[in-house]
C-alpha cells in the first residue's frame, strides 16, 4: 500500500498545484478587473455631468448652488439596491469643477473650492485632451484610503472651459472584491476537495482488491487456507483472484503428495518392521506365551497402521478444503452424545468411565455434523489413551458451543505444548504404553478452524488435561 500512498501523494501535489496557480490568476485580476468596470461606470458620469456644467460655463456663469443642491439631495435619498449580494444605501460619488486654468469652482465635499488643482493628473492631462484619472490616497499608511478619480472635458478640446471630476473612494468597491474573492475560494476549495476524493475514491476502489489479495497470497505463505476474499464487481482483479486461487490449489496438491507420501512411508516403517520381524519369528519353535505375545504385536501393530491410514485420509479431505462450501444448523447436543456412544467400548476395554453433561436445550451451530462428530470422537480417543485404568474423562457441552473434554491422565509436558496440534508429532499413550498416529489433534485443529473455532489444551488443576473445543453457535 506504500505505493497506493505515494501514487496519491502526488495526485494530490498536482492537483493541489495546479489548482493554486488558478486560484493565484483568479485572485489577481479580481481587484483591477473590479475597478476597471467601476472606472468605466465613473467615465460615463463624469462625461454626462460634464455635459450639464458646460452650458453655464459657456455662458460665464456657473450655478454652483444648483450643483450643490443637486448633490446634497441625492446624498439625502434613501434607498437599497443589492447588487449580487451587496446592498448599497447610499451615494459616495463626489465631483468638483476646475475652470480652464486649473482652480477649483466647486467640490461636493467642500473642502477643495478654490485650490488649484491644474497639477493633478486628472486635470493636467483631461485640459492636455488626454484621458485624465488618478488614484490617490488621503492617507499615505493606510492603504484602503485610496479615491479614485476620472476627469471630463468641459467644452471644445481647443478652447476647454474647464474639468468636471467625478471621484469615488476605492473602500466603496472592497466588499464587492471580497466578495468575489471568497466565491474563488471556496469554488476553488470545493473542486480540488471533490477531484481529491474522487481520485482517493477510484485508487481505493482499484487498489483494495489489490491489498486483499497480497495479505491473501501472505497468508498462504504462512501456511493458513483463508478463504477467497470478496473483491467486488472488477473483472481483471477477479480473473487474477481465480487464477491465484488455482496456482495455490495445485501447489498446495504437490507440495501436500510429496509432504505426506514422505511422512507415510517414515511412519509405516515401523509397524510393518514389527509385523514382519514378527511374522519371521513365528516360524520358529516357541513357547506358546511368545506365539500368544507376538501375534498380538502383530494385531496391535496392523491396527496402528490401519488408524494412521483412516486419520490419513480424513486429514486430507479436510486440509483439501479452505472453507465448508455447504453448511447446515446442527445441533451439537445429538453429535456429541453419538460420538460418547462410538467412544463406550474403547472405554470399557480401558477401564475408563466416561462422565457426561448435556444441556436440555440444543446448542446450534453452522457446520458440517460427520466433520464435527469426528472432530469430538478423536478428542475422546485421545482422552481415553492417555488416562489410567480406573480413572474418569467429563465431557461437558455447554450453552455456548464449547465442548470440555477432561482426564486425568499425565498431562502434556512442558516441551510438547507447542507441538501437540504438528502432523504426527505423538505421545506414548498412558494405556498401551504405544505412541499414536499424531494426526487426532491435527485433524480436530482443521475441523475447528473451518467452522469458525478453535481449539485449546490446558493442564487441568488437579492432574490431568482439559480440551477446550469452542464454536460459535447461532440463534
Amino acid at each position: 500500500m506504500r505505493l497506493t500512498r505515494v501514487t496519491l501523494f502526488f495526485i494530490a501535489l498536482i492537483i493541489g498545484t495546479g489548482l493554486y496557480l488558478l486560484m493565484r490568476q483568479q485572485l489577481s485580476v479580481v481587484e483591477p478587473q473590479t475597478y476597471q468596470a467601476t472606472e468605466e461606470s465613473m467615465v460615463d458620469a463624469a462625461q454626462l455631468l460634464a455635459a450639464f456644467v458646460e452650458a453655464d460655463l459657456k455662458a460665464g456663469d456657473f450655478d454652483k448652488e444648483r450643483f450643490e443642491e443637486a448633490f446634497h439631495g441625492a446624498t439625502r435619498r434613501k434607498f437599497e439596491a443589492l447588487i449580487h449580494g451587496h446592498l448599497k444605501d447610499h451615494i459616495r460619488l463626489g465631483a468638483y469643477v476646475t475652470d480652464a486654468r486649473g482652480v477649483c469652482l466647486f467640490d461636493s465635499g467642500g473642502r477643495l473650492e478654490g485650490s488649484r488643482l491644474g497639477h493633478m493628473r486628472d486635470v493636467a492631462l483631461t485640459l492636455g485632451g488626454k484621458y485624465g484619472a488618478r488614484s490617490s490616497r488621503t492617507d499615505e499608511n493606510n492603504p484602503f484610503s485610496s479615491v479614485l478619480h476620472v476627469g471630463a472635458l468641459i467644452g471644445p478640446i481647443e478652447s476647454p472651459f474647464g474639468v468636471l471630476t467625478v471621484y469615488k473612494p476605492q473602500a466603496d468597491v472592497l466588499p464587492i472584491v471580497d466578495a468575489r474573492r471568497r466565491g474563488i475560494y471556496w469554488g476553488t476549495g470545493l473542486i480540488g476537495a471533490g477531484i481529491l476524493f474522487l481520485v482517493t475514491a477510484v485508487f481505493i476502489w482499484q487498489y483494495r482488491p489489490v491489498g486483499l489479495l497480497t495479505e491473501y497470497a501472505r497468508e498462504i505463505e504462512s501456511g493458513k487456507r483463508p478463504p477467497l476474499p470478496k473483491l467486488g464487481a472488477g473483472k481483471e482483479v477477479n480473473t487474477l483472484a481465480r487464477a491465484l486461487e488455482s496456482m495455490r490449489e495445485a501447489l498446495e496438491g504437490r507440495r501436500y503428495a510429496e509432504r505426506y507420501v514422505q511422512t507415510l512411508t517414515h511412519e509405516m516403517k515401523s509397524p510393518l518392521a514389527a509385523i514382519r520381524g514378527a511374522a519371521e519369528l513365528l516360524d520358529e519353535e516357541m513357547p506358546e506365551a511368545d506365539r500368544r505375545r507376538f501375534l498380538e504385536n502383530i494385531r496391535a501393530e496392523s491396527g496402528r497402521a490401519e488408524r494412521l491410514l483412516n486419520r490419513l485420509l480424513e486429514l486430507s479431505a479436510l486440509e483439501g478444503r479452505s472453507s465448508l462450501e455447504e453448511t447446515e444448523t446442527v445441533d451439537l447436543v445429538p453429535i456429541v452424545a453419538r460420538a460418547i456412544d462410538q467412544a463406550k467400548p474403547p472405554a470399557s476395554m480401558a477401564r475408563v468411565t466416561l462422565d457426561v453433561s448435556l444441556p436440555e436445550l440444543p446448542v446450534n451451530v453452522r457446520g458440517d455434523a460427520f466433520i464435527l462428530r469426528s472432530a469430538v470422537t478423536n478428542l475422546l480417543e485421545n482422552a481415553i489413551d492417555f488416562s489410567p485404568a480406573g480413572a474418569t474423562v467429563d465431557i461437558v457441552l455447554q450453552p455456548d458451543g464449547g465442548i470440555t473434554i477432561s482426564d486425568r491422565g499425565p498431562g502434556v509436558p512442558d516441551y510438547a505444548r507447542e507441538k501437540i496440534f504438528e502432523r504426527f508429532y505423538s505421545l506414548k499413550h498412558h494405556s498401551s504404553g504405544r505412541k499414536g498416529t499424531g494426526l487426532g489433534l491435527t485433524l480436530v485443529k482443521e475441523a475447528a478452524e473451518l467452522h469458525g473455532g478453535s481449539i485449546s489444551i490446558a493442564d487441568r488443576e488437579d492432574g490431568g488435561t482439559v480440551a477446550k473445543l469452542a464454536l460459535p453457535v447461532v440463534p
